[in-house]
């Protein structure tokens, strides 16, 4: 119970929350954000209709359209099913966009670079090796909060930019195509090494793998003595030393688990996408998996749902940039939405009520 300062107001939390709410507050979040940027468009001058008309047909107006959202929707779902994981246990991942390009850098090694060549072995060392090279990444910042309690927010935000630098070392430097007409990319992949599509489309099989994963990760935090402990430690620690739950073994393997879905992004995105390593293999993935997975409320089932919105998101914003309109406007309308999300826990969790004549001090 807090009380509001300068006001006889308390906020509470709820006993038991509206069921309906978990429905209703994320649909009204959406419809506000729309509604600002709506407002912030009409600001500058813009036909905030048109452009809206624009991005939804765009995106889901065409079977072109359509699968690029889809293709769009396959990195989200499968890095926002990662973050999820580290946020149910109240670990914050941020480094999510790092363990994609760690992820990345062990599939191309061992489709450019494994020591006994390619073959039907290639693909599932692809996957093990970037789900792997996540995983250790993001196990590095999860050993200091585990044994010193070092705040996982900064360290896995700053491991982003080590790991982006770092493959930008090697596709500007020794990864480099010698003919790649001095472009920093690395030589292309073997047939072995990708990933096959559906039909013409750009959809690949990475599409199943995160349908796989969401379905999995649904059994193992709703159905297993793992997944119990996880939600127990996310909601006390001291509940779950009490019971006799290992909280610092349980941080090490959410976070390595955490860190290998999001290097399981990458892995899909070299080898279904760009065949090849190169530099902005995300366009921020990992940042948008937070926003993601918080729309959402770690739901894996929902998940996919909200990815495929920003994957529409996404693609109508690129189409709408051909009249002119700013790339930025995406980026904000994102921003928008984490804002109202968050700002709609209060009315799902929290309820506000006057304080009684006698309450002076915040409790």
């Amino acid at each position: 119970m807090i009380k509001l300062p300068g006001t006889n107001l308390l906020i509470e939390k709820k006993l038991s929350p509206d069921p309906a709410a978990f429905f209703v507050v994320p649909v009204i979040s959406i419809l506000l954000a729309l509604l600002v940027g709506a407002f912030s468009l009409a600001l500058s001058g813009r036909d905030y209709q048109q452009i809206y008309a624009t991005m939804f047909s765009g995106a889901f107006g065409s079977t072109y359209g359509l699968s690029e959202t889809i293709v769009k929707t396959i990195p989200l779902t499968i890095t926002s099913l990662g973050i999820a994981l580290a946020f149910r246990m109240q670990l914050w991942n941020i480094g999510g966009e790092g363990q994609i390009y760690m992820g990345a850098f062990a599939a191309t090694w061992a489709a450019l670079f494994f020591p006994v060549g390619t073959g039907w072995w290639t693909m599932p060392c692809m996957i093990l090796l970037g789900m792997l090279a996540g995983g250790l990444w993001a196990l590095l910042t999860a050993i200091p909060r585990a044994i010193w309690g070092v705040n996982e927010i900064i360290t896995t935000l700053m491991m982003n930019y080590v790991a982006i630098f770092w493959v930008n070392y090697l596709v500007y430097g020794p990864w480099k195509d010698p003919q790649g007409y001095n472009f920093p990319l690395t030589a292309t992949f073997p047939p072995e090494a990708i990933l096959p599509t559906l039909g013409v489309s750009r959809i690949h099989f990475g599409l199943f793998l995160g349908l796989l994963l969401t379905v999995l990760m649904y059994a193992v935090v709703q159905h297993t003595r793992w997944g119990y402990e996880i939600k127990v430690t996310g909601e006390s620690v001291s509940a779950a030393r009490y019971a006799g739950i290992n909280s610092k073994r349980n941080i090490l393997l959410v976070m390595f688990f955490s860190g290998a879905i999001c290097g399981l992004t990458g892995m899909t995105e070299v080898s279904g996408i760009a065949y090849r390593l190169q530099p902005g293999l995300s366009t921020g993935y990992g940042f948008t998996a937070i926003i993601i997975a918080w729309l959402a409320r770690l739901n894996p089932f929902a998940i996919v749902l909200v990815s495929f919105l920003f994957g529409g998101l996404q693609v109508g914003g690129y189409i709408v940039q051909t009249s002119g309109i700013p790339s930025s406007m995406v980026t904000m309308l994102q921003g928008l939405l984490l804002f109202f999300v968050l700002g709609g826990e209060l009315l799902t969790y929290y309820k506000i009520s006057k304080a009684p004549a006698s309450s002076g001090q915040d409790t």
